[in-house]
């Protein structure tokens, strides 16, 4: 057995309190009744539910639950168990055994036992479990002697050697695989219930015949070593790939360590009266309120969750064992009631006894968890408050999430693409590559291709591929299936079950009616109807207002919250959808964004080309003005003439003309979309920010321009007007290029050294409203400065604007009425805040740069060169880009804001970065005492129900 521990992954210290000398007196390991539900931490999700079910008087197969501090111990002894645990272990297997009247290892009356894993955080199919542990050739024969079913042993046994062999002994379970499907086709059996008895012992040989070979030793007779072995395994597990990228992906710790659970072997393949499932007490799709899942006669666990045979509906048990389906529906309806919330069961049926296998809260899709909560809240099963706790707000963006056009759909149908229809068993809709390797669709996805993998049926060792791929399809397997239950859990679309398709996993390829799709091809599968389609089908978004649960669950979120949820928009467009998502003003109206449309971008060049120059003789002009009005009287004369001759100058330049004409047509331009924004927003505010970027973002790129003029002048192009037209555009590129753009001519340092272009917007805002008001609509505008580093800054800035606004009120014939603020980008702001709130009336962090500035990173270089392998090794937690770094940014903006309220005590601030959508960081808006947070618009639903969790959250912890 090979461990996969490492330093980044390998559980801490074992919390033992009195260290090795005290292992004799530390508890290791609880038989069932001697825990309960509320000890996940100690017990793993598994066996705290199977003390609860045991404790509660269901039928549960007696066992013990080595515990994860057990687990937690294990590495600390580097790969050994703590002292006392085995001890303990072999006393807790020795109560069983007085339980079930039966032992371990007793030819005449042998106990079997599952070993399963089990942490505090449900984890489907990522670490390992072993059945029908305890067999070997003498408690083989004993076990078919009781049963008197040859059948029914040799179909243990080979089940428990395959298993064994590939969790423990490390043997890939494709060679038993094969074994088993060249024995079925050898037989002519189609299902392994078709293999007889026969078949099955000459299998167990060739199982044996495999581990010989693999291993150099024979299959492990002895039922303690195999006991052993398997817990070890089931320790070795937490830190497999499957299970590490998995909690990277959920954002489990890495030193919690999982429980094992060694629990008595009930059989559900004992033939026709036996069978076993997996199901839900809600329909983890929908959420629709009746049970939901999955059996199969004459199986083993195993069987449903790895989808090897596609199983029969739960509802269908009734007709089959109808007392055992009556009795589960009781059980799962006293347990959704007992803990409140949508349960996860697993269940064998033994010879027509019903036993408890699992329970634990159903993963669930977002359409499902929405309904869930409001529902159960609406029937005061649970509270409002919990209501919202039980939804994650990343489930609230799986909802708006788009879905495939359905008049596209139609004609894909009459064009005869639609290929196979399979089970619903994750809804949503994607389109992409057919890839079938998990290996593959991890580098392609990670890449930025659109991939869907493809697989007969998943296994946990897929979970990279399926996290990197837009959605799952698979030939084989239910709605219960490992490839279902973890698509669910990660929102992605999922169609499994699809029997009608062949896939050839080596010839990367499957088959269906006669049509070969291959890897590359695109397809198409819809989650929500279980139809595959060959090629791509266009989306469409999804309509916010038909999900009635989701609306409901955000008027509630709106009830608890206490920061504002405003929208970052840039168009009327952006501004009316963030009304309907419920947005409570705009945050950040980027107005550069405008700027780049195709029709404006020519008009913003001619601008830029003239510039330079025009604003040279503009601030001539200028300063003359300023000398004529300070100058004494024995010096106006001269002074008149200088501001006459600068006055002609500018007047007389084309360059000057040119600048001017830009900026004029500009300014049509932007009143127009400040009017439509302002007109959207009605009497909510809206934070516009004056141009940020440096001015050769707007330009051709350098290299490029270069390398034309470079064409030109080697075909002797010289005397053209293109090349003098190219040349003079290379000329201002190269003046305006910059060592580190991101640093230098952008935001108020633009507009102070180019103040004709800030103005011009400014009045085309305050025209806009001015126009609005006089209509009759009421406008709340509020103007910021981005990049602000320093109080006089702030300053020069609100002279210009206070100039601009008296233009505009001169012309409309009164006041017009408008908030000034700034962005706090730098470290600098934030540290002088208390100085800048003497100008400024609201600070909006704009936590994008402000991220970049206080580590140092530029993150267009950061995220592509070595900030995703700083958080794998963990040498950061998390991507300070997407979720706000509270030890450094936080602080600034802790900092910023007690010192601007201390200045200003109504002082307004929000933040209006990307981790104005994050639920960690507005967690931490909450706390830092912000008034609203800003995203973009179809994130505002998911800030609303994060707002309000964060308000629970802070509630609780004051308790």
């Amino acid at each position: 057995m090979t461990s996969t521990a490492n330093a980044a992954t390998t559980p801490g210290s074992a919390t033992s309190p009195n260290g090795q000398d005290g292992a004799q007196t530390h508890k290791w390991v609880y038989l069932f009744p001697e825990g309960n539900g509320k000890m996940k931490d100690l017990l793993g999700g598994k066996g705290a539910g199977l003390s609860e079910m045991t404790n509660a008087g269901l039928p549960v197969p007696p066992g013990l639950t080595i515990t994860t501090e057990a687990c937690r111990a294990y590495y600390e002894h580097n790969e050994q168990f703590p002292p006392g645990m085995w001890d303990q272990a072999l006393a807790a297997l020795h109560t069983v055994e007085e339980q079930t009247g039966k032992k371990l290892g007793d030819p005449a009356n042998p106990l079997l036992v599952s070993v399963r894993s089990g942490a505090k955080f449900s984890m489907p199919g990522m670490m390992d479990t072993v059945l029908n542990l305890g067999l070997n050739e003498q408690t083989l024969q004993g076990l078919v002697k009781l049963t008197g079913n040859e059948r029914f042993g040799y179909d243990a046994y080979r089940r428990f050697i395959q298993m064994f062999s590939k969790i423990v002994l490390d043997i890939p379970a494709e060679r038993f695989e094969k074994k088993l499907e060249e024995m079925k086709e050898r037989v002519g059996a189609h299902y392994d219930t078709d293999l007889t008895a026969e078949n099955l012992r000459d299998l167990v040989g060739e199982f044996k015949a495999i581990v010989r070979e693999a291993s150099g030793k024979e299959f492990p007779d002895d039922p303690l070593e195999q006991l052993r072995l398997a817990i070890e395994a089931v320790f070795a597990s937490w830190n497999n790939r499957r299970a590490i990228t998995y909690r990277d992906l959920n954002k489990i710790p890495h030193d919690l360590g999982t429980a094992v659970n060694v629990v008595t072997m009930v059989f559900g393949n004992m033939g026709n009266d036996s069978g076993t499932g997996v199901a839900f007490t809600r329909n983890p799709s929908t959420g629709e309120p009746q049970l939901y899942g999955e059996f199969l006669m004459n199986a083993q666990g195993e069987d449903v969750v790895a989808g090897i045979r596609t199983p029969q509906k739960i509802s269908q048990l009734r007709d089959v064992l109808p007392e055992v389906y009556n009795q589960f529906e009781q059980i799962g309806k006293r347990l959704e009631g007992h803990y409140r919330d949508a349960q996860d069961l697993e269940f064998t049926v033994e010879r027509g006894k019903l036993y408890m296998l699992q329970t634990r809260s159903a993963k669930r899709t977002a359409a499902a968890a929405v309904k869930m909560a409001v529902d159960m809240a609406t029937d005061g099963l649970i509270s409002k408050e919990e209501a919202l706790q039980r939804v994650e707000p990343a489930q609230v963006v799986q909802l708006l999430l788009p879905r495939f056009d359905p008049a596209a759909t139609e004609a894909a149908r009459q064009a005869g693409r639609l290929l196979a229809k399979g089970l619903n068993a994750s809804p949503g809709a994607a389109s992409g590559k057919a890839v079938f390797d998990a290996d593959r669709v991890a580098e392609m996805g990670q890449a930025g291709e659109a991939v869907i993998l493809v697989r007969q049926e998943t296994n946990p060792d897929d979970v990279h591929g399926m996290i990197a791929a837009r959605g799952i399809l698979t030939a084989r397997g239910g709605a219960t299936s490992h490839a279902a239950v973890v698509a669910r859990g990660m929102g992605k679309p999922c169609v499994a079950g699809t029997e009608s398709i062949k896939v050839d996993a080596e010839a990367r390829q499957f088959t269906v009616d006669g049509k070969v799709i291959k890897e590359g091809d695109e397809i198409s599968i819809d989650g929500t109807t279980g139809e595959v389609f060959a090629g791509q089908i266009p989306t469409t978004a999804a309509s916010f207002k038909d999900e009635k649960e989701l609306v409901q669950l955000l008027k509630w979120a709106d009830e608890v919250r206490k920061l504002g949820v405003w929208a970052n928009a840039d168009y009327p467009r952006d501004a009316e959808r963030a009304i309907e998502f419920g947005a409570e003003g705009i945050g950040l109206c980027r107005t550069e964004h405008m700027f780049f449309e195709e029709v404006r971008l020519p008009i913003v060049r001619r601008m830029i080309l003239a510039a330079a120059d025009a604003t040279r003789l503009l601030n001539a002009r200028d300063r003359a003005q300023q000398a004529l009005d300070s100058a004494p009287g024995e010096r106006r004369g001269e002074a008149e003439s200088a501001l006459q001759a600068a006055q002609q100058a500018a007047d007389n330049s084309p360059v000057v003309k040119d600048y001017l004409g830009a900026l004029g047509e500009l300014e049509q331009f932007q009143t127009s979309d400040f009017e439509g924004i302002l007109g959207a927003m009605g009497e909510k505010p809206v934070v516009v920010r004056l141009l940020d970027p440096p001015l050769h973002e707007f330009l051709p790129s350098h290299d490029e321009l270069l390398a034309e003029v470079s064409e030109l002048r080697g075909a002797g192009k010289t005397d053209s007007d293109e090349y003098r037209e190219k040349e003079h555009l290379l000329h201002v590129v190269e003046g305006l290029r910059e060592q580190n753009p991101m640093l230098g001519l952008r935001g108020d340092r633009l507009g102070i050294l180019y103040p004709a272009i800030y103005e011009m917007q400014v009045r085309a805002l305050l025209n806009a409203a001015a126009k609005l008001t006089k209509s009759g609509k009421k406008v709340h505008v509020e103007i910021m400065i981005p990049l602000t580093g320093t109080e006089k800054e702030l300053e020069v800035m609100r002279k210009l604007v206070d100039r601009a606004a008296a233009e505009i009120e001169k012309a409309q014939g009164g006041p017009v009425a408008f908030k000034y603020g700034t962005m706090i980008e730098v470290p600098r702001a934030a540290l002088v805040a208390g100085k800048l709130a003497q100008s400024a009336e609201f600070f909006s962090f704009g936590t994008n740069d402000l991220t970049q500035t206080t580590f140092g990173y530029s993150r267009d270089d950061a995220e592509g060169k070595f900030l995703l392998q700083y958080v794998e090794m963990g040498v950061l937690p998390v991507n300070p880009f997407q979720t706000l770094d509270r030890d450094g940014v936080g602080r600034l903006i802790e900092i910023a804001v007690k010192e601007g309220r201390q200045t200003r005590p109504d002082l307004k601030v929000g933040i209006c970065g990307e981790h104005g959508g994050d639920p960690d960081s507005i967690a931490f808006c909450n706390q830092a005492g912000l008034n609203y947070v800003s995203c973009s618009p179809f994130r505002v639903p998911v800030a609303r129900l994060a707002a309000a969790q964060a308000v629970l959250a802070a509630t609780e912890r004051d308790r």
